[in-house]
């Protein structure tokens, strides 16, 4: 297993169908609300396994030069519970401080909560209702 950052068009096919797959079709949305306006300015992760098959996706961006922010965090059904998501949340985290970065923040779906806090971040605020039905969390961590 390794994370590369997409760079081919085969590779962001992957990594959007993966981003649609866990994070949008479950809630019944439709192909492209995957995408968001900013993604070509993002960082951008992908967990692979050895034959480059995309098992999780993480993006990162620069809210301000001093905070990153994290966003369509998707691991596959099936590979969830094995600390996938744990290398790609320290993989962003490790770019955002090469990036200049002193903290990140994320929105975090209420059944993510727990994984957050066990790789140290905080609530700081409930936030917002996704599709009118998933509570979100604004939650953060000093890097």
């Amino acid at each position: 297993m390794q994370i590369i950052e997409p760079a081919t068009p085969e590779q962001f096919e992957q990594y959007y169908r993966l981003r649609y797959q866990t994070l949008r079709q479950p809630w019944g949305q439709p192909e492209g609300s995957e995408r968001a306006d900013d993604d070509a300015t993002a960082i951008h992760a992908m967990l692979v396994d050895d034959a480059g098959e995309a098992l999780g996706v993480c993006r990162m961006h620069l809210a301000t030069p001093q905070e990153a922010q994290i966003r369509f965090m998707g691991i596959r059904h099936d590979m969830q519970g094995k600390k996938l998501g744990d290398q790609l949340l320290q993989y962003q985290e490790a770019r955002a401080r090469q990036l200049g970065a002193t903290r990140i923040m994320l929105q975090a779906r209420e059944n993510a909560v727990n994984f957050y806090r066990r790789n140290g971040y905080e609530i700081e605020e409930k936030s917002y209702l996704l599709f009118g039905s998933i509570q979100h969390y604004k939650m953060a961590r000093q890097l």
